[in-house]
């Protein structure tokens, strides 16, 4: 069962070893991004998961276990996250490196009293990026039923429109699909993000659409609060990053 939710971008930049020289003083709008996903990855293991599924956009549907690797070698620079053959595509590989600085793996189970890789288990699910609303779903559900007690977290950016047409050419097109997908993040709306039309994808390049969809699916009717925490365009491209878990008890 779904008992917490969490949606990140996936931008390169986010990892510090990117940066180079800059790591130690990235722009301001990096570290409000990181530590927005800081909280939204907090928000998951504060809900106390027995899995965390960490899904994100692919090729093809296809399931990596929590030793599997990333690396941003096709993008020109030489990291890799984790050990081994990198094989994650990039949305897996930056949730990766989301886990990995919230300790969830690469550390041993008991570093800092929290629950590590052995302890908590981890799945990569990456799922075809070209799927339709309705396979999306149905992975969704099939992932909240793997343990009693399951986190998501969706990894995927919203608009890039802005990063591939002419420099400051408004897009209300673009700018009106994020604000509906932000306004639904921050309302927890699972059945508005079930609607969204994967043929949109391509017009608005928007790389988030189907691991969106499989939160949603995870989610099903389930009644969970949202929130915003970030939402941001600094590279053209739309970065939301939203928290969704179970509502507190009046008095809690």
């Amino acid at each position: 069962m779904l008992i917490a939710g969490a949606v990140c971008p996936h931008p390169p930049l986010l990892i510090p070893a990117v940066l180079g020289a800059a790591a130690d003083d990235p722009p301001a709008e990096l570290r409000e991004l990181a530590d927005a996903t800081a909280l939204a990855v907090g928000g998951l293991l504060a809900a106390r998961p027995d899995l965390i599924a960490v899904v994100g956009g692919g090729r093809a549907d296809r399931e990596y276990g929590p030793a599997a690797a990333g690396g941003l070698h096709g993008f020109g620079v030489p990291v890799t996250v984790g050990q081994g053959k990198p094989v994650l595509p990039l949305p897996l590989t930056v949730g990766r490196w989301l886990l990995e600085r919230a300790g969830v793996l690469g550390v041993p189970p008991a570093v800092g009293g929290r629950r590590g890789a052995a302890a908590l288990g981890v799945l990569f699910q990456a799922v075809d990026r070209c799927a339709p609303a309705s396979a999306c779903l149905k992975l969704g559900a099939v992932l909240a039923e793997r343990a009693p007690r399951v986190a998501l977290l969706a990894m995927g950016d919203a608009s890039a429109r802005g990063a591939i047409q002419e420099p400051g050419a408004p897009d209300p097109q673009a700018q009106d699909y994020d604000e509906d997908v932000a306004e639904a993040l921050a309302a927890a709306d699972a059945r508005w993000l079930g609607r969204l039309d994967p043929a949109l994808d391509g017009d608005l390049a928007v790389a988030g659409r189907a691991a969106w969809q499989v939160l949603a699916g995870a989610a099903g009717g389930r009644r969970l609060h949202g929130r915003l925490l970030c939402m941001m365009a600094p590279y053209g491209v739309t970065y939301l990053v939203a928290s969704w878990e179970e509502p507190r008890e009046e008095g809690s």
